[in-house]
């Protein structure tokens, strides 16, 4: 099975730019985007045997999920059932037989930190969900989290210590998140290597030199780390700010 994340940074941007050759291409089983930034009856995508999920965000523009999917899911729910949050469209679930498939686009603590309380509010409450469904059966993490991990994750870590995506206490959430039985499944697989990245700013000739953050992610229950084949980062398909992240494995 082939799953695929990308925070497509607006998917009708994203479709003028080759979105629909790299879907034709990819051909996933399973592809979830975030930061959709749309609302219903904003687009209209032929997905031919594809079942398609949009969470939107009520701000016309901005956030947003959607998952599209050849295997029809048990059950989808929109966000965490909780009223704080759901209003931006960031969260979706679908029930699988063999697991539970978690969309995700982390908030952002922004530039200074204004929403940085909320943003670790949210980790809380994250973790909490992911481990409740967890209890029931495995749990595949994806999306754009909004933080790199460790100094490995991103090009220039010292000059970002700090800096939202990188602060003590974001890169401290995600730790826990490990250490409550989730594996991150690219180190998974490419623990040492550097210059892995998932997302660049728009800056004059940054993406050219490789000036990245790796924030895309696949978290998986450590019970399924057996049945996990690859985790790959196709850096180099275009037509937003992030790349694709690619997850196989054996269901």
């Amino acid at each position: 099975m082939k799953l695929v994340s990308w925070n497509v940074n607006g998917i009708r941007a994203c479709v003028k730019k080759g979105f629909l050759d790299y879907f034709s291409e990819v051909d996933a089983d399973i592809f979830c985007l975030q930061e959709t930034k749309l609302q219903a009856g904003q687009i209209e995508l032929e997905l031919e045997g594809y079942n398609q999920y949009w969470n939107y965000a009520e701000k016309k523009g901005y956030s947003g999920t959607a998952v599209f999917s050849k295997i029809l899911p048990l059950n989808v729910t929109y966000g965490l059932g909780e009223e704080e949050g759901e209003p931006e469209g960031r969260i979706l679930t679908l029930e699988y037989e063999e697991f539970y498939l978690i969309n995700v686009y982390t908030p952002n603590a922004q530039r200074d930190l204004a929403r940085l309380d909320f943003r670790l509010s949210w980790e809380d409450r994250m973790l909490q969900y992911l481990k409740e469904l967890d209890k029931n059966k495995p749990v595949i993490l994806c999306g754009d989290l909004n933080v790199a991990h460790k100094e490995i994750d991103l090009r220039n870590p010292k000059s970002n210590i700090g800096n939202s995506g990188f602060t003590f206490e974001e890169r401290d959430k995600f730790t826990t998140l490990l250490e409550n039985g989730f594996v991150d499944s690219f180190r998974h697989f490419y623990p040492n290597q550097e210059g892995a990245y998932t997302w660049w700013s728009y800056m004059n000739k940054v993406r050219e030199r490789n000036i990245g953050w790796r924030i895309d992610y696949f978290v998986v229950s450590e019970r399924m780390a057996a049945k996990l084949i690859d985790s790959q980062i196709h850096c180099d398909v275009m037509g937003s700010d992030h790349c694709p992240v690619v997850l196989e494995i054996n269901a």
